[in-house]
């Protein structure tokens, strides 16, 4: 099941993003076979990182939880908010 992840960085919490982004990489890496997309969402200038947005593939809500707790973005608490919810692709059809 395709999970959406959506976090929204605190404000002011550049400095956080930046000194975690290698050690955020590598759990993403340690998890590529369940990504679908991943990336940062952007501020109107469309260069400042925001937040993430992720579309997991897990068995259910609770490896997205785990996931989504166990990164060092969140460890490191750059984060103001998590959503989860389940996720369908309808378009483009493949």
């Amino acid at each position: 099941m395709q999970f959406a992840i959506v976090c929204l960085d605190k404000p002011d919490h550049l400095a956080v993003r930046m000194e975690n982004r290698p050690a955020h990489v590598d759990h993403l890496k340690a998890y590529e076979s369940h990504i679908v997309i991943a990336g940062p969402l952007l501020s109107d200038d469309g260069q400042s990182p925001v937040g993430s947005l992720l579309i997991m593939e897990f068995e259910n809500a609770d490896g997205a939880r785990a996931f989504a707790e166990a990164d060092p973005y969140a460890k490191a608490g750059l984060f103001k908010t998590v959503t989860i919810c389940p996720y369908r692709k309808v378009l483009p059809a493949d």
